[in-house]
């Protein structure tokens, strides 16, 4: 996909570029949408990206990409050290990211050191933001860390539903959450889903569209929410969310 370390594509090509076929890198990269929506298969699983999204890719995770007519997508390679939380971290619309990818498309470096500030200022944005505020883990058991990554991208699922999916019985899947994340599987699916709000937050993204890229239908849900899980009061998460969480 990449035509230079940082990923841009020749501008002749862009409207036409649909996309590349499975492949994986050795280092660390995004997948970053500037126009349009794609579909990426990552690691066995899809993810539909719009405008301005992004997915985090740690290295060597296989992966295929394909863009609709009139996109246009960016995959720059990141620092080594720059390393996701997990092998596919999807992050939504950051807007400190979409003012780096956009300034560096206009500055088309073509030199590693036309490249290089770019690629560390991405590396300030990803680890300004990838920090979880409220600790979650991921479930061992294949199938209940399916269910869980499933339940975060369909909020709208209950347990039930999201257990009968995977052929699991509910009860099943809250032992196994209680076993190895400590947390029941509402507060841990509750806590992920603020992270991603806090992470937009730092991003410089506002409390609505954190909202939304969180599952919640309301800012004021959101906010009662961070309120109740962090202890913070509303008033002061209203006025300053970022700072009255720590930064």
């Amino acid at each position: 996909m990449p035509t230079t370390s940082l990923g841009t594509v020749v501008a002749e090509n862009a409207i036409r570029f649909l996309g590349h076929d499975t492949h994986q890198h050795d280092e660390p990269h995004l997948v970053y949408v500037v126009t349009g929506n794609a579909r990426l298969l990552a690691d066995g699983e899809e993810w539909r990206l719009g405008r301005h999204e992004a997915l985090w890719l740690a290295p060597r995770v296989p992966h295929a990409l394909r863009i609709d007519a009139g996109g246009m997508a960016l995959g720059p390679f990141l620092d080594p050290a720059d390393q996701p939380r997990c092998r596919v971290q999807p992050l939504g619309v950051v807007p400190a990211l979409t003012e780096v990818m956009t300034t560096a498309l206009g500055a088309a470096p073509a030199t590693p050191e036309q490249v290089a500030p770019f690629r560390q200022a991405l590396g300030r944005v990803l680890r300004g933001i990838s920090r979880h505020y409220f600790p979650v883990v991921l479930p061992v058991h294949p199938a209940v860390r399916a269910l869980a990554r499933e339940a975060l991208r369909t909020p709208s699922m209950t347990l039930e539903q999201l257990a009968e999916r995977h052929r699991m019985s509910a009860r099943q899947v809250q032992r196994v959450f209680l076993d190895e994340t400590g947390l029941p599987f509402t507060r841990w699916r509750n806590r992920a889903r603020m992270n991603a709000a806090v992470e937009h937050l730092r991003g410089g993204g506002e409390l609505t569209a954190a909202a939304r890229a969180a599952g919640y239908a309301t800012r004021a849900g959101l906010l009662r929410a961070l309120s109740r899980e962090s202890g913070v009061p509303v008033s002061a998460l209203s006025t300053d969310a970022v700072g009255a969480l720590g930064g």
